[in-house]
C-alpha cells in the first residue's frame, strides 16, 4: 500500500488551512487505502527561502533541513496539497517547498484540496498543475474545492464538511491510490536525471 503525505500550504496565523488539513487527514485515515498518512505543516517545517547553492536536480544538498525534506518527500508515494488561493494563485511557501527538490517528486500523483472565497481556490489549483507536471507528477482529476471557507469552519476552529466535500475527498483518495499503484513501476525503475 502507498504512503500518503498531506502538505498544508498556508503559513498564516489563524489560517483556515489547519481545519481543512486536519479534516483531510482524518478522511484519508478513514479511507483505509494508505499504509501511512503523514501531515506536514509548512509553517512548522519552516524551510528558509531556497538557500541551497546547487540546482535541485543534482541532489547535492548541503543543508540538513533540505536533506530531511528530501528524505520525507522521497519516502511518500502520493501527495495531497491543502492550499489556499491568494490573489488567484497558490502560496509562496508551497512553491518554495516544491522548488527545494526535483527527483523526489517524480512519478507520484497529487490531489488538490483548495479553498478560498467564491472560487473555492480553483484558480490556484489550476495554476499549480503547470508546476507539478513539470516535475513529472500526475495531478488527479478528482479534487476537493471549498468555496466560502469561513462558512464551514465553526467558532471552535473545526470544519463541518458538506456531503459534496466528503464524496469529493473519497473520490480523490481512490484515484490517488490507483495512480500511485499505476506509477509505481516508473518510481521503481529509477528517477529521471
Amino acid at each position: 500500500m502507498a504512503k500518503l503525505m498531506i502538505i498544508l500550504a498556508s503559513t498564516r496565523p489563524n489560517r483556515a488551512g489547519s481545519a481543512v488539513a486536519n479534516w483531510i487527514e482524518t478522511e484519508a485515515k478513514a479511507h483505509g487505502g494508505f499504509e501511512e498518512v503523514q501531515l506536514v505543516d509548512l509553517a512548522v517545517l519552516n524551510l528558509p527561502f531556497m538557500d541551497e547553492p546547487h540546482h535541485p536536480r543534482l541532489g547535492n544538498y548541503v543543508h540538513g533541513h533540505t536533506r530531511e525534506w528530501s528524505a520525507a518527500v522521497d519516502s511518500a508515494d502520493a501527495f495531497v496539497f491543502v492550499m489556499p488561493e491568494y490573489n488567484y494563485g497558490y502560496s509562496a511557501p508551497l512553491k518554495n517547498a516544491i522548488d527545494y527538490l526535483f527527483r523526489e517528486w517524480a512519478y507520484k500523483p497529487v490531489g488538490l484540496v483548495s479553498y478560498g472565497g467564491v472560487s473555492g481556490g480553483l484558480r490556484a489549483a489550476q495554476m499549480i498543475k503547470q508546476v507539478v507536471t513539470t516535475l513529472k507528477m500526475t495531478p488527479v482529476v478528482d479534487a476537493v474545492s471549498i468555496a466560502m471557507i469561513n462558512r464551514v469552519i465553526g467558532e471552535d476552529g473545526s470544519l463541518s464538511p458538506s456531503e459534496a466535500m466528503v464524496s469529493s475527498a473519497t473520490a480523490m483518495f481512490e484515484e490517488l491510490k490507483r495512480m500511485s499503484e499505476a506509477l509505481r513501476p516508473l518510481r521503481e525503475a529509477g528517477q529521471p536525471a
